[in-house]
C-alpha cells in the first residue's frame, strides 16, 4: 500500500470510512463548479468512483489518493495520477488531479498534495509526462498547474460536456531541473 506524506498531509489509499465525507465534498455546488458540467454527486455515485479508482490502483499501479489531514484525521478530498480516458486526444497520459473540500481551500492544500503526487508520479511510477486538465476560467487551478512547474499546451474540448478545458504539461526533464 502506497502511502504519500507531506508537512500538513497524509495521502494513502481509500477506506470505506472515507466514502461519506468524500460523497459531502462532491455534494458542493460549488467544488463541482469545474468538474465535466457541473453536476453533483450523491453518495452511490461517489462510492462508485471510489471503486473505480482503487481498480485503476490496481490495473496501473497508481490512482487518486485519498488526502487526509495529518492534524485532525479529516479527510480533504483526492489527488494523484489518473488516466484521463474522457480526453482521448491527449492519450496516451497520465493526468494529475485534485479535488477539495471548500474548507480546506486557500490554504495551499491543494498544491501540497499535487507536488506530492507529481513526485510519486515521476520518482517512483518513472512517468516521462504529466499533465492537468481545467476548465478555461478555472483561474485557481491554473494558478496551481503553475506552481508545479506545468505550461499549457492546447486549448480543446471535453468531448464528455461540451465544456472548453486547458491542458498543461509537465516532462520528467523539465521535472528534474525544476526540483534542482
Amino acid at each position: 500500500m502506497v502511502t504519500l506524506e507531506t508537512p500538513r498531509l497524509i495521502l494513502r489509499r481509500w477506506r470505506e470510512e472515507d466514502v461519506a465525507p468524500m460523497a459531502a465534498v462532491n455534494a458542493d455546488p460549488e467544488v463541482m463548479r469545474w468538474i465535466r458540467d457541473g453536476s453533483v454527486r450523491d453518495e452511490q455515485q461517489t462510492r462508485d468512483r471510489v471503486q473505480a479508482w482503487e481498480s485503476e490502483w490496481e490495473s496501473q499501479g497508481f490512482g487518486l489518493f485519498a488526502v487526509e489531514i495529518r492534524s485532525t484525521g479529516e479527510l480533504a478530498g483526492f489527488t494523484g495520477p489518473s488516466v484521463p480516458n474522457f480526453l482521448p486526444e491527449v492519450l496516451p497520459a497520465v493526468e494529475v488531479g485534485w479535488r477539495l473540500g471548500r474548507s480546506h481551500w486557500g490554504k495551499g492544500l491543494a498544491t501540497e498534495a499535487a507536488a506530492a503526487a507529481v513526485r510519486f508520479g515521476f520518482e517512483e511510477r518513472g512517468l516521462e509526462r504529466i499533465v492537468s486538465i481545467t476548465q478555461v476560467c478555472n483561474g485557481a487551478s491554473e494558478r496551481i498547474m503553475t506552481k508545479l512547474g506545468m505550461r499549457p499546451v492546447r486549448e480543446t474540448v471535453n468531448p464528455t460536456c461540451g465544456r472548453r478545458v486547458r491542458v498543461f504539461e509537465l516532462r520528467s526533464d523539465q521535472y528534474v531541473t525544476t526540483t534542482r
